[in-house]
């Protein structure tokens, strides 16, 4: 069946819920990055925070998102509820926010973050699918291209706006943070009254856990080649927060930290559409060997190059690794995974990548304390290395099998 459709979409063919959705991405996005661009400077300079519990708190964090996804997608699906779901993952989220200008301690701060990531987890998979429930399936790619630009719109805000209120506040940390909790009940509001889910949306309660031992089974050698990949980035990535440290040891004016994540999302949001279209005409491997190349020379230029000036191409080179390797590792995903174990195959994959962000972050942070910093990002090149041998090798593998296939 021809499904290519007959004309392009126009703006107003996109429906409302999505506008909405987008909106609400954009909102909590904008409180979240205000706090999280000033975030890693704040634990070591006002709460007096080491900087491996900087890595404890962002690996912990970003682990329990990955965990919290593996749970909610399947939830949705049970319950047929996914307007409920997303809006309890962003209320968990809002509800964090006055915490932080209150935190005293990093154990306070370690609470609030742990809480916010687990919002953000439950949110994600029920507010995807929800996109997917109401959209029809000629205009679903312009549906999504619309809700990720006004997310990553709110990475950029967050930040920009974090820098105004520090000059505004003569470099208050508590006094700018107050600041978030405005988007983010908004983007709560926005859900609740805004967004309205599908009236013939129904559940699948009596259906049985979808993960089962023989359904593991089934999943080949390239799918584990895949995990081996996806782990050793996340090894070889771990927090942002030490980009940010970096630029604060570097010199860069606390009120201009948050430049840090505005620079790197822009590299970001301008690499990843175009990194997925290269991959489909070149295969994913050379670009993911590329965006390794990316890495090794971010570190090596955080490591090795003096000044912010290494800092600046620091930060460039690790947003054009992202840019290049996110949405290609989860496409390596779909093409090694059985057509009806996806939804399994993508929860192992965040749960053992996220495990690998923690176990990066905290390593990242023991390194910073007892050798330094440049030791810390000159131990992510020599991941970022190994991970490419790993790469090399599974495109032997791959292509041994296609030959053996033709």
């Amino acid at each position: 069946m021809d499904t290519t459709p007959s004309r392009s979409p126009r703006w107003r063919d996109i429906p409302t819920n999505v506008w909405a959705l987008g909106i609400v991405s954009l909102l909590m996005d904008t409180s979240s990055e205000l706090i999280h661009s000033l975030l890693p400077v704040f634990l070591v300079s006002a709460v007096g925070a080491s900087v491996m519990t900087v890595g404890l708190i962002e690996g912990i964090a970003e682990a329990t998102a990955a965990v919290a996804k593996v749970f909610s997608g399947v939830l949705s699906d049970r319950l047929g509820k996914r307007k409920l779901l997303a809006g309890i993952g962003y209320g968990l989220s809002a509800i964090t926010k006055p915490f932080f200008p209150l935190a005293g301690t990093a154990w306070e701060v370690f609470g609030a973050r742990f809480v916010d990531r687990i919002g953000k987890g439950i949110r994600g998979a029920p507010r995807d699918a929800l996109l997917a429930d109401i959209t029809a399936p000629e205009i679903r790619g312009a549906a999504y291209g619309i809700r990720q630009a006004l997310d990553v719109a709110g990475a950029f805000i967050g930040p920009l706006l974090a820098i105004a209120l520090m000059a505004l506040y003569a470099d208050d940390f508590r006094a700018v943070f107050w600041w978030a909790v405005l988007p983010a009940g908004l983007a709560v509001l926005l859900i609740v009254v805004g967004v309205r889910e599908p009236a013939n949306l129904k559940g699948t309660a009596d259906r049985g856990w979808p993960v089962r031992g023989h359904e593991i089974a089934r999943l080949g050698s390239s799918y584990w080649m895949a995990i081996a990949i996806g782990v050793l980035f996340g090894l070889a990535r771990f927090s942002g927060a030490f980009l940010v440290l970096k630029a604060q040891a570097e010199g860069l004016a606390l009120a201009l930290i948050p430049l840090v994540f505005v620079g790197m999302n822009l590299v970001f949001s301008l690499t990843a559409a175009p990194a997925g279209i290269l991959s489909d005409r070149v295969g994913r491997i050379p670009v993911l060997l590329t965006a390794l190349a990316a890495l090794v020379a971010a570190d090596l230029a955080m490591a090795l190059a003096p000044g912010l000036g290494g800092v600046i191409v620091g930060v460039g080179l690790w947003g054009l690794h992202m840019g290049l390797s996110q949405g290609l590792l989860s496409a390596l995903v779909a093409d090694t995974a059985p057509a009806d174990l996806r939804g399994t195959a993508f929860g192992l994959f965040n749960l053992t990548t996220g495990g690998a962000v923690l176990v990066a972050s905290v390593l990242a942070g023991w390194l910073w304390d007892t050798v330094g910093p440049s030791t810390t990002f000159l131990a992510g090149a020599g991941f970022a290395g190994l991970a490419a041998g790993i790469v090399v090798v599974y495109r032997h593998i791959d292509d041994k099998r296609a030959a053996d296939g033709a």
